[in-house]
């Protein structure tokens, strides 16, 4: 497990990954043209109230492959 230091909305968290998930998300936010502290913020505008939000990330990328999957 790895954690990844953010900013959301102006204060310091982090979230912790399996590295596999960290090199999916990082190939995802340069495909995006995003950084990964921007895809973060914006799955954290999103994920509902009792998510957490490693989970929700590892839900977004599941959902990102399967999109790519589908196209």
């Amino acid at each position: 497990m790895k954690k990844i230091s953010v900013s959301l909305s102006g204060h310091q968290t982090s979230i912790t990954l399996e590295p596999e998930f960290i090199d999916v998300l990082h190939t995802l936010a340069a495909r995006n043209g995003k950084s990964i502290a921007t895809i973060i913020n914006e799955i954290d505008d999103t994920r509902a109230p009792n998510t957490n939000l490693s989970s929700a990330v590892r839900v977004w990328i599941l959902h990102e492959l399967i999109q790519r999957i589908n196209q």
